[in-house]
C-alpha cells in the first residue's frame, strides 16, 4: 500500500507540472504532503488514494495549525 500511495504522489507531481505557473507549486507541494505520511497512513488505508488523500490532508492541517489559518 505504501508503494501504491507514492505512486499516486508521483502522479500528482508530474500533474502538477501542467498546472498553470500561479497554481504549479501548490500543486507541488501537495504531491509532497502526499508523500509525507504515506507510510503512516498506508497501515490503515484500504487503497493508494486513500493513503495519498489521507496524509495530504494531515499535511494541511499542520500547516493550518502552524499559521493559525482557517482553511
Amino acid at each position: 500500500m505504501r508503494q501504491g500511495a507514492k505512486t499516486v504522489a508521483g502522479r500528482w507531481a508530474r500533474s502538477a507540472r501542467a498546472l498553470r505557473k500561479e497554481e504549479r507549486a501548490c500543486g507541488e507541494e501537495l504531491a509532497k504532503l502526499a508523500k509525507a505520511h504515506s507510510s503512516e497512513a498506508f497501515v490503515a488505508c484500504d487503497s493508494p488514494l486513500e493513503a495519498a488523500l489521507f496524509s495530504a490532508l494531515i499535511g494541511l492541517l499542520r500547516y493550518q495549525e502552524e499559521d493559525d489559518v482557517d482553511l
